[in-house]
C-alpha cells in the first residue's frame, strides 16, 4: 500500500524535506520502541501541508489498486457503502488512539507516547491486577502486528512488481501505439512468475542495504512522482466509455465479501502513523483538522477508484487494476512507473521491521560482528518476503489475508479496547462502552472470518478464470 507503513504505511515520505523524511521514518519505527522524539525535531516540526502530504502518502499504495476487485467481491452497491463505513470506522479509531495517547502522556507526564507504549501504559494503569502485571505484552503484541503488517506489505510488493514485470516483458512484442481494451484470452506464460520474483530479489537486497534515510527519501521522492503520474493515467482511462453497469450484481456472496473486508482494511494502513505525525507538527493541536481533511480525501479516492474500476472492467477485474490496462505504450508506462514507485517504496516499508528486529540481533553479538549481523538479517528478511510471495502467488488473497490478520487488529480491534482500558476508571458512558465493544467485535469477526476465507481460497486449486497471473489476459 506507500503501505505503511513506513509507511504504513505505504508511502510516508516527505519530498519537501529530507530531514523531516528521516524523522518520519524513525518515528514510524518508534511505534515499537520506547524512544521519544528528539527536541530538535520538535523545533523544526512539520507544517499542516507537510503533515497532510505524509498522511496521504502513508495510505496510498498497492492496496489502492486492488479496490476494483474488492468492489467485485462485495457488489456494486454493497461495496462502496461498506468501504465508506470501514473508512469512517477507521478514522474514528485513529481519533480514539490519539485521545488515548494524549491522555496517557499527560497522566504520565511524558512528551509523547507511541502506539506500542500507549498500549503498555494503558494496561499498566488499568484496574485489573493481571493486566497490570502483563502490561509489557501489550507493547509486544503491537510490535509483532506491525512487523507482520510491514513484511506482509513487502511480500505484496514482490508479487505486484513481478506481475507487472511479467506482463510488460511477455507482451512487449504485442504492444502497439493504439490503446484498445484488453480481451480475455488464456495464455501460457513464457516464464513462471516466480522467475521474475527471483530476478528482482538481488536488487531489493542491495536496496535495503542502504541505511541512510536521507538517501532513501530521494528514492521516495522518485516513487511519489511516478505514483502520481500513474494514478492520473489510470483515472483518465477508467472514466472513458464505462459500460452499462446494470448487469453487475449489487450484492455479492458473503464468502467473497469476507475477502472484500480484508482488502478494504488493508488499504487503510496509516493508523500506525497518526501518533508520530501529530508529534512532529509545529502546532499539534491542528492535527485533527489535517486528519479529517486527509482521510476524507483518501476515502473519496478509494470509493471512486474502486467503483469506477469495477464498473469499467466488470467480471474481468484483476487483482491489480494495472493488469487490466490496455496493451499500448501509454498504459504500459503506467505499470512501469507504478512498479518503479513500489520498488523504491519497498526499502521504506522494510525500514520499520528492520529497525525493530536488527537492534535485538546486534545486541547478541560482539561489535566486530555487528555489521555482518545487520546485513545478514536484512538479507534474510528480504528473502523471507520473497519466499512468502513465491509460496502464495495470489496477490488478491495475500492482500486480503494481511488486511484481515494484522491490519484489522491495528486499525479496528486494539484502539477501542485501549479506550476502554484507559478511560473506564473515569466513568465512561454506557454508550461509549457499547460502541467500543461493538467496533472491537466487528473487527474481530472480520479478522477471524476474513482470515479463514482467505486461507480457504489459498488452498484451493488455482482456477485460470480467477488467477491473477499475466497469462490470463492479453
Amino acid at each position: 500500500m506507500l503501505k505503511t507503513s513506513l509507511l504504513g504505511r505505504d508511502e510516508n515520505s516527505e519530498p519537501n524535506s529530507l530531514d523531516n523524511e528521516s524523522k518520519s521514518l524513525s518515528e514510524s519505527s518508534s511505534n515499537t520502541t520506547s524512544e521519544d522524539v528528539p527536541a530538535a525535531e520538535e523545533a523544526s516540526g512539520l507544517s499542516m501541508m507537510q503533515t497532510l502530504i505524509h498522511l496521504l502518502k502513508c495510505n496510498i499504495g498497492t492496496g489502492l489498486l486492488g479496490l476494483p476487485l474488492a468492489m467485485k467481491n462485495a457488489g456494486l452497491l454493497v461495496g462502496p457503502i461498506s468501504l465508506l463505513a470501514i473508512g469512517v470506522l477507521t478514522v474514528h479509531c485513529m481519533v480514539i488512539l490519539l485521545n488515548c495517547a494524549h491522555h496517557l502522556s499527560q497522566r504520565l507526564q511524558k512528551t509523547f507516547v507511541n502506539y506500542g507504549e500507549a498500549m503498555m501504559y494503558g494496561l499498566k494503569t488499568c484496574q485489573n491486577a493481571w493486566l497490570r502485571t502483563h502490561s509489557v505484552w501489550g507493547r509486544y503484541i503491537v510490535s509483532f502486528l506491525l512487523i507482520i503488517t510491514q513484511l506482509g506489505f513487502c511480500s505484496v510488493y514482490f508479487m505486484f512488481i513481478a506481475d507487472n514485470l511479467q506482463q510488460m516483458v511477455e507482451e512487449a512484442h504485442m504492444v502497439s501505439n493504439s490503446c484498445h481494451p484488453r480481451k480475455i484470452l488464456v495464455l501460457t506464460p513464457i516464464l513462471d512468475i516466480r522467475f521474475y520474483m527471483l530476478t528482482i530479489l538481488p536488487f531489493l537486497i542491495l536496496l535495503v542495504f542502504i541505511q541512510n534515510l536521507k538517501l532513501l527519501s530521494i528514492f521516495s521522492t522518485l516513487a511519489n512522482i511516478t505514483t502520481l503520474g500513474s494514478m492520473a493515467l489510470i483515472f483518465e482511462y477508467i472514466v472513458q466509455g464505462i459500460p452499462d453497469p446494470s448487469n453487475l450484481p449489487l450484492m455479492a456472496s458473503w464468502e467473497t465479501f469476507l475477502l472484500f473486508f480484508g482488502t478494504a482494511i488493508f488499504t487503510f494502513e496509516g493508523v500506525g502513523m497518526v501518533l508520530p505525525l501529530k508529534n512532529q507538527m509545529k502546532h499539534p493541536q491542528q492535527f485533527s483538522f489535517v486528519l479529517y481533511l486527509g482521510m476524507s480525501l483518501i476515502i473519496i479516492l478509494y470509493v471512486c477508484l474502486g467503483t469506477l474500476g469495477y464498473m469499467k472492467f466488470g467480471s474481468s477485474t484483476q487483482a491489480s487494476i494495472t493488469l487490466n490496462l490496455p496493451n499500448c505504450w501509454l498504459y504500459q508506462s503506467v505499470k512501469l512507473m507504478y512498479s518503479i514507485g513500489i520498488f523504491f517504496t519497498y526499502a521504506l516499508q522494510f525500514h520499520v521491521p528492520a529497525e525493530i528486529i536488527i537492534p535485538i540481533v546486534i545486541s547478541q553479538v560482539s561489535e566486530s560482528w555487528a555489521l555482518f549481523a545487520d546485513l545478514s538479517v536484512r538479507t534474510a528478511l528480504v528473502c523471507l518476503t520473497c519466499v512468502s510471495a513465491i509460496l502464495i502467488p495470489r496477490l488478491d488473497l495475500v492482500i486480503s489475508l494481511v488486511g484481515s490478520v494484522s491490519s484489522s487488529a491495528l486499525a479496528l480491534i486494539i484502539p477501542p479496547l485501549l479506550e476502554l482500558i484507559t478511560f473506564y476508571p473515569e466513568d465512561m458512558s454506557c454508550i461509549t462502552i457499547a460502541k467500543d465493544i461493538m467496533i472491537s467485535i466487528l473487527g474481530l469477526l472480520g479478522c477471524v472470518f476474513g482470515t479463514y476465507q482467505a486461507l480457504y481460497e489459498l488452498i484451493q486449486p488455482i482456477n485460470h478464470s480467477i488467477a491473477n497471473s499475466t497469462g490470463v489476459y492479453a
